[in-house]
């Protein structure tokens, strides 16, 4: 019953596109989209930038804090830059050379929880847990999937970001993992 992740925890997200090697999931840039905060890529790093790379979880369904992350729950995932970097959000359409791979939605952050039903909802699918009692824990590794429309897509790395200090872009996608692992995220704590 050890390391289970608890929501109020701060956690970072690290793709597993090419062997881990995507990038944690940032902010970075403001968004141009209706209603967005701010821009989501990869980064090298955790912490590109002050707080860029840390999220707070939360969940969608009132648990407290402090209460088990179980594997199949709603989140909400709010990142911590400038004290309030936003929700995880998905806004608008992926562009088209991401389409062409199974793409829905481009990914920023909003300033409110759900800027419409379901945006910033997310399920959270653990591939596994040690031991296999359905809590989530930190290392274990992750499936994100949007709820807008009832079928908002798997959170994915997919092409490069043309953002300055980015490594991928993220979208969401119609398939889990349509391949090399890009809808894969390993948990990890963020270190206080």
């Amino acid at each position: 019953m050890a390391n289970e992740l608890k929501y109020g925890e701060q956690i970072h997200l690290q793709n597993g596109y090419d062997s881990w090697k995507g990038g944690y999931l940032d902010t970075n840039s403001h968004s141009s989209a209706s209603g967005g905060k701010y821009q989501v890529a990869t980064a090298d790093s955790p912490s590109r930038g002050k707080g860029t790379g840390t999220w707070e979880i939360l969940s969608a369904s009132g648990k407290a804090a402090g209460q088990p992350v179980v594997s199949g729950d709603v989140v909400y995932l709010r990142n911590l830059y400038g004290g309030d970097g936003g929700y995880l959000d998905t806004n608008g359409h992926a562009r088209d050379e991401q389409k062409s791979a199974g793409a829905k939605y481009d990914v920023s952050t909003s300033q409110s929880q759900d800027r419409a039903t379901g945006t910033g909802r997310w399920r959270i699918f653990a591939q596994t847990s040690s031991p296999a009692d359905q809590n989530v824990r930190a290392g274990d590794v992750v499936h994100l999937w949007n709820l807008y429309g009832d079928n908002g897509g798997f959170l994915e790395t997919n092409h490069t970001s043309p953002l300055s200090g980015a490594k991928y872009d993220l979208c969401t996608n119609a398939y889990f993992n349509r391949s090399s692992d890009v809808a894969d995220w390993k948990i990890h704590r963020a270190q206080g």
